[in-house]
């Protein structure tokens, strides 16, 4: 398994699938209401009713209520389009362009409320509970859950000023200027986004107390979570911010280019891209000193200065050494570093296994399947075991370490993800010109010392007493 940089992680785009909408939440029994056992599964997100407030949605002609509202609120939210809000009548007046740029600016707005439904629901039907209840403490509550609150108002004023550009027919004409002043404003998730990686580390830790598991199975069994977990919904802006990109292109796509918005919706998403950027950067550098701060060292010779300049992750992940140990390896800017997982009072730690490589030493070696046989015994040479699959090789030029690593990945995808990231770390510390598979004589080099360490290891050493 092989975990990208947040730069991978942020941009992956959520689901776009739609669903149907569900009714508020009014107390703390409609929470925490006990049913059956069932199968977890994710949904996307849309918008709750309630919070949609009395004023205009843009986009959308006004219809009155013909039916009042039904007792029972419905599992799923509303996915009505926006064109399905309009009578044949009004339809013929529009082309087929604006239909559905109207339709995208429409989605826009939805998820916005969307977005606010479920910061609200995250307060209320899962941290305050949790706290009156003393669930949790809030100190635990505040390092998991962050200060969504604040950001609520964020969206609600961009919603305001959404529904003040919407005219009386129910169609947005330019929204690109909103943008392009409200954007910048989504800085205020850096901090949020930052802590996520700990907030859920915390929050699996605390899964194991029984009171937890229970109040979060109960939650989840429950009408009101859509069969989301807590997690799904702490990391629903996360989510929110990477769609902001592809809905303004995708309102760009059916905007004609002599339309008076296009230009500006064309620099609202230069905006958000570089506002995505920052966002990125300062999840990178968090998640650095995250994993900086769980290395265990077993001696001082292997606390390299450089580690705590490390500023950014490359990659990370399992992998299993020549002998089957079981690794976890971590790829910074200008070290690699192999640990072995451990837990220390019941808080996950990784003991550094051998001496940091400088990744400007590092000599990579890609190793077609059936090169190496795994097991790690002399004897294991010249047996029938079998092959390995999946395999490459690092180790240090400089001879004073004399380290080899031979690595074993669980699938070609993730060794190929592994072969990329260890290059391209490689390129920026040596010309691209110089090889970073070892030549053949310091191969040789190399085969000999280790050589010489076997034979001394395991034939000499007994007659020595060592």
């Amino acid at each position: 398994m092989i975990n990208l940089p947040f730069c991978f992680c942020l941009l992956q785009e959520p689901s776009n699938k739609r669903v149907r909408s569900l009714g508020r939440v009014t107390s703390l029994a409609n929470l925490i209401s006990p049913v059956k056992n069932g199968a977890v599964r994710r949904f996307g997100q849309t918008i709750q009713a309630s919070f949609r407030g009395d004023g205009k949605s843009p986009g959308v002609p006004q219809k009155p209520c013909s039916k009042p509202a039904a007792p029972t609120p419905p599992k799923r939210r509303n996915s009505t389009l926006w064109s399905e809000m309009l009578d044949i009548h009004q339809k013929g007046t529009f082309s087929t362009k604006e239909i559905k740029r109207q339709e995208a600016i429409f989605e826009l707005f939805r998820g916005e409320q969307d977005l606010i439904e479920d910061l609200q629901l995250a307060r209320k039907a899962y941290h305050d509970p949790m706290l009156k209840l003393s669930i949790m403490s809030e100190e635990e509550l505040t390092h998991i859950f962050g200060n969504l609150d604040a950001y609520i108002p964020l969206h609600e004023d961009l919603l305001a000023q959404l529904s003040k550009a919407t005219g009386p027919d129910g169609t947005v004409g330019q929204i690109g200027q909103i943008f392009i002043s409200w954007l910048p404003r989504l800085n205020a998730y850096k901090d949020y986004c930052s802590n996520q990686l700990a907030a859920k580390a915390l929050l699996d830790q605390k899964k194991q107390d029984p009171r937890v598991q229970d109040f979060l199975q109960r939650c989840l069994e429950s009408p009101f979570s859509r069969k989301l977990d807590l997690w799904s919904f702490l990391d629903i802006p996360r989510s929110r911010l990477v769609k902001y990109p592809l809905l303004l292109k995708e309102i760009l796509k059916h905007t004609p280019a002599e339309h008076p918005d296009a230009a500006s919706l064309q620099k609202a998403i230069t905006v958000i891209q570089g506002v995505l950027s920052d966002i990125n950067m300062k999840k990178g550098e968090s998640e650095c000193q995250y994993y900086i701060d769980k290395l265990e060292y077993l001696d001082d010779r292997q606390r390299d200065a450089r580690i705590e300049q490390c500023k950014s992750l490359l990659c990370h992940g399992e992998l299993r050494s020549k002998s089957g140990t079981k690794l976890h390896v971590f790829l910074f800017t200008d070290l690699l570093i192999l640990t072995r997982p451990v837990t220390r009072n019941e808080r996950q730690c990784f003991q550094v296994y051998r001496q940091p490589i400088a990744v400007q030493d590092l000599l990579l070696e890609d190793l077609q399947d059936g090169d190496v046989r795994m097991g790690g015994s002399f004897r294991g040479a010249f047996s029938n075991a079998d092959k390995a699959k999946n395999i490459f090789r690092v180790r240090s030029q400089d001879l004073s370490q004399a380290q080899s690593h031979t690595l074993q990945v669980n699938d070609v995808f993730h060794k190929q993800q592994w072969l990329n990231c260890l290059r391209s770390a490689i390129s920026v510390h040596r010309p691209l010109s110089e090889p970073s598979t070892p030549s053949p004589p310091t191969e040789l080099v190399h085969q000999i010392l280790f050589t010489i360490k076997f034979i001394f290891k395991h034939l000499f050493r007994p007659f020595f007493g060592g």
